[in-house]
């Protein structure tokens, strides 16, 4: 291999205060690199084998989903893949030092989701990010359909009531695959398919654990947002609805959203994965250590 060949190269940033390990994520990942997607962490265990530590934890993914009022009055989930509103260590901690009276307008939901303002709700319903890009927005139907050469970066629009009536639990892999939620989080019904075969044949189980909280909303007319996350499990069983655990490296919940229950990654502990192009000359994962 030529020394100034580039590849690109994942680190994992955890840290017990969420925006310091963002901020760790962002700076390892720079201009050229991301902060990986729930589509990417995915996609890439799609692409490891079992005893690799992409399936043996749990990740924050770079993946929001917001309950938003359109300026017609409907009611929408927008989930942005690849860094929306809270793309950035400054939002967090924004949220998390916020009033905690129930009249601020970016603080926490009674549910724990982070309240987001109408300008944001509809800043992101048009694909414009806080950090001035602007991201393709897809209509759920157009994106079920397929999307050819999706960029890393994007929004997909999902009526309400579809949202909550979506699958939350433990879910068998085949109804999963035809799930709305799940076929908008994985990128795509193809990529969901192929990823909830992987996890079925990891210990040959049934169901996978799929939660949501849009059935459980009280006002819908808050624009909040949450982080979904990803549950992974150091070499347990995995999700089935007779497991009898929820969290812990031998457990496996599958994948979260719903802030009753799961970890929703807004004020926690956080476990993100950078990636970022590395020149094969600087890095020492190919190095030889002995002679």
């Amino acid at each position: 291999m030529n020394s100034t060949d580039v590849r690109m190269e994942a680190e994992i940033f955890y840290d017990s205060y969420l925006p310091d390990a963002l901020q760790r994520a962002l700076e390892y990942a720079g201009e050229d690199g991301y902060v990986a997607s729930l589509p990417a962490l995915l996609h890439a265990r799609v692409n490891a084998a079992y005893d690799n530590i992409i399936w043996n934890t749990w990740f924050n993914p770079n993946t929001e989903e917001s309950l938003i009022r359109t300026p017609q009055g409907n009611h929408v989930v927008v989930t942005v893949h690849g860094g929306g509103i809270f793309d950035s260590p400054a939002r967090f901690t924004r949220l998390f030092l916020a009033d905690t009276s129930r009249f601020c307008e970016i603080g926490f939901t009674g549910l724990f989701a982070a309240k987001i303002t109408r300008r944001e709700s509809y800043n992101v319903l048009d694909g414009k990010m806080p950090d001035g890009n602007e991201i393709p927005v897809y209509p759920f139907d157009e994106f079920r359909s397929g999307i050819r050469n999706l960029p890393r970066r994007y929004a997909v629009v999902m009526d309400f009531e579809t949202a909550k009536q979506c699958r939350s639990g433990y879910e068998p892999f085949e109804t999963l695959k035809e799930d709305p939620l799940m076929i908008t989080r994985a990128g795509g019904a193809e990529a969901a398919e192929v990823y909830l075969d992987k996890a079925r044949d990891r210990h040959h189980t049934v169901k996978m654990g799929f939660w949501h909280p849009f059935n459980s909303i009280n006002d819908l007319d808050q624009p909040q947002a949450r982080i979904p996350a990803l549950a992974g499990n150091k070499g347990g069983v995995g999700t089935e609805d007779n497991d009898g655990h929820l969290y812990g490296y031998d457990a496996e919940y599958g994948m979260g959203g719903d802030s009753s229950i799961h970890n929703t990654s807004m004020i926690n502990v956080a476990r993100y994965v950078a990636v970022a192009p590395t020149k094969v000359e600087r890095s020492l994962r190919n190095l030889p250590f002995r002679a």
